[in-house]
């Protein structure tokens, strides 16, 4: 294995290259210190693309306490067809039960879902990204034309790098679209999440998706009561950082 490498060269001379072959290159650099980010959607072609080239890949997913059930067992139809580990992660109780007793459970209909979801999905993935060199997640750029367009095949991850060492972070479907995806989870009968055929194409938790209309983006069936510019979790809120 060898690193660090130059990521903005290596990034541009990988922009047009295929997801396999970003992923080889993840592979190559970071062997079993890569971990694939699952999140219970079309990014199980990620998580099939990964397979195929190491059998023992290292994945993980974030259990936020209010997934649908559909997508419970979505992660755990993935983790039997594969034969992989799935490493879940959960929020912190100590923080978890204070909000939730001052403010319910749908706080964030009122104030954003910020806070939620910095407690359900952020700092659980802090606490995971904290132990590792690399990642690699199913982000596409026309997930989300507000805040994904611009999406790198390979970045330093601005949001989550500790102190003392750059995260590196690859995005190996950027360049897809959710027709490729679909055609390709068709193609090889992958397995999906049946809430996909309800019309969920973004999936997130329960209290904050929605299916989508006919013509309207896959994002805005995401947190629907607030403004479009602002649609990221917190997972990747460089995506947003990057714009301003």
């Amino acid at each position: 294995m060898s690193h660090p490498f130059d990521v903005a060269e290596t990034a541009a001379a990988y922009a047009t290259k295929s997801p396999q072959e970003i992923l080889k290159l993840a592979f190559e650099h970071f062997g079993d210190e890569l971990w694939i980010s699952f999140s219970g959607a079309e990014d199980v072609v990620l998580v099939d693309m990964a397979w195929k080239i190491n059998k023992g890949v290292k994945v993980f997913s974030l259990d936020t306490g209010r997934l649908h059930p559909e997508t419970y067992r979505f992660i755990d139809q993935v983790r039997e067809h594969y034969g992989i580990s799935i490493d879940i992660l959960s929020p912190d109780p100590a923080a978890l039960e204070p909000m939730v007793k001052e403010k319910g459970l749908f706080s964030f209909y009122k104030d954003g879902h910020s806070e939620c979801c910095g407690i359900r999905k952020t700092a659980p993935l802090r606490r995971k990204l904290s132990t590792v060199k690399a990642w690699a997640t199913g982000q596409r750029r026309d997930q989300s034309p507000s805040t994904r367009s611009e999406v790198a095949v390979l970045e330093i991850d601005s949001a989550f790098s500790p102190a003392d060492r750059p995260l590196y972070k690859f995005n190996p479907l950027a360049q897809m679209t959710s027709e490729e995806v679909w055609n390709y989870i068709r193609a090889l009968e992958l397995p999906y999440n049946a809430l996909h055929e309800r019309g969920f194409i973004s999936i997130g938790c329960e209290p904050c998706t929605r299916p989508v209309l006919p013509n309207q983006h896959e994002r805005e069936g995401r947190w629907w009561w607030e403004e479009a510019t602002q649609k990221e979790c917190g997972l990747h809120s460089g995506n947003i950082i990057s714009k301003i």
